[in-house]
């Protein structure tokens, strides 16, 4: 098995978040991968009801401070981390007052998606790739899980594609059944055009419900790990149909973490050492 840098982006994870299906997988997953000889980092968002006191989160000053651009306006960009330390792991949170900390989770009361989630979810992808590059720290393979890391490859293929600190970092997509009802903010795509999307990637974004954003996520993505089995159908065929790498999902934990990092190693090349 090659060692690697694998870079693990999830919106939950436990013990920070409720559990899950993926939170579960996003705190075990990475914990079997650095056991088995590779180097891992791990972001999430900083969500409201992540309890910084608790968790003893503290900012992570020479990361911190830059601002990210969206919509004609200046948002900062804050990174504090947590460490879970019965599986010596820490983890990185992306962190900012108007998306984040100061408001709640991924839905409104009704259960609809929150009114500004296309702003957060453009601010999590393009901030944890830059907080990655203030890291000096390449990552071989970025492994994103939940529909709120949907733009990280997005932004890996299209806004870094000529930047040679990513150059040759792929990227792998995790499917749970965490689909959500109604659609994104349909003023993503002329967000995304700002942010240097083209006319291709617009058209891949023009259905902005659940199923639209995961396909396009598919598209942007070198594999596709089925993360459990209420997978919809329609996702799982849909990456067969555009032939990527695909993990069916096994219940064994171990058999199953074994055979993603397999897979990792399919994708990266097996001989990656540093």
């Amino acid at each position: 098995m090659g060692k690697g840098r694998i870079l693990f982006v999830s919106q939950e994870i436990m013990p920070f978040t409720p559990d899950s299906a993926n939170a579960y997988l996003c705190r075990h997953l990475p914990v079997f991968t650095q056991e088995s000889g590779r180097e891992i980092r791990v972001f999430m968002p900083r969500f409201s009801y992540v309890n910084e006191r608790k968790n003893q989160l503290h900012e992570v000053i020479r990361l911190s401070g830059m601002n990210l651009i969206l919509n004609n306006c200046d948002h900062q960009l804050i990174i504090k981390v947590g460490s879970i330390s019965s599986a010596r792991m820490q983890v990185y949170f992306i962190d900012n007052e108007e998306y984040f900390s100061n408001r709640g989770g991924l839905f409104e009361d009704d259960g609809t998606p929150a009114h500004d989630n296309d702003e957060r979810l453009l601010f999590f992808g393009r901030g944890t790739l830059e907080a990655v590059r203030k890291l000096s720290w390449q990552p071989h393979l970025i492994n994103f899980t939940g529909w709120f890391s949907c733009m990280i490859p997005f932004y890996l293929r299209r806004i870094n594609k000529e930047n040679a600190f990513f150059s040759g970092t792929k990227s792998v997509i995790t499917l749970t059944g965490d689909e959500f009802k109604g659609i994104i903010n349909p003023d993503l795509e002329r967000k995304m055009k700002n942010e240097g999307a083209t006319a291709k990637d617009l058209r891949l974004y023009s259905q902005t419900d659940y199923k639209g954003l995961m396909k396009a996520a598919i598209t942007f993505s070198h594999g596709v790990i089925i993360g459990s089995p209420d997978v919809d159908p329609e996702l799982v065929a849909y990456a067969h149909e555009n032939k990527r790498h695909v993990l069916d999902y096994n219940d064994n934990q171990n058999e199953f973490y074994a055979k993603i990092n397999k897979l990792y190693d399919s994708i990266i090349g097996s001989n990656v050492n540093n």
